[in-house]
């Protein structure tokens, strides 16, 4: 481990449709577990649930939970078993947006109006 360049551009290709369906779960859960922290009043708990559910996703999502642009990116500079390589980047940023656009809809059925914090 220590002694990999400190970036060097992944070469895992991620392009099954079951990854992608993933994605979409992983990005979808991510977004509902944010929004129902934020709309439940229980902004203290964000933190915490994040971690927990990225923790837990890692493990139950097949493309290993990047859900969000910026992590699947970066990702793209680690050529370890966490890497995606660069082809594959955009059909799974495409996928991240499906899952946010998808939890848009399931946030607002959810949580219709956020509660007043005190």
């Amino acid at each position: 481990m220590f002694d990999l360049d400190a970036v060097t551009m992944a070469t895992t290709q991620r392009d099954g449709s079951h990854l992608l369906i993933a994605e979409v779960v992983a990005t979808l859960g991510l977004v509902v577990v944010i929004f129902g922290s934020v709309r439940s009043g229980r902004t203290e708990t964000i933190a915490f649930a994040v971690g927990g559910y990225i923790a837990a996703a890692y493990w139950f999502t097949s493309s290993t939970s990047f859900a969000n642009p910026a992590v699947t990116v970066a990702r793209m500079f680690s050529d370890t078993f966490a890497g995606i390589s660069p082809a594959s980047v955009p059909l799974f940023v495409f996928m991240q947006l499906i899952g946010g656009a998808l939890a848009l809809g399931l946030v607002r059925v959810l949580y219709p109006t956020p509660q007043e914090t005190s």
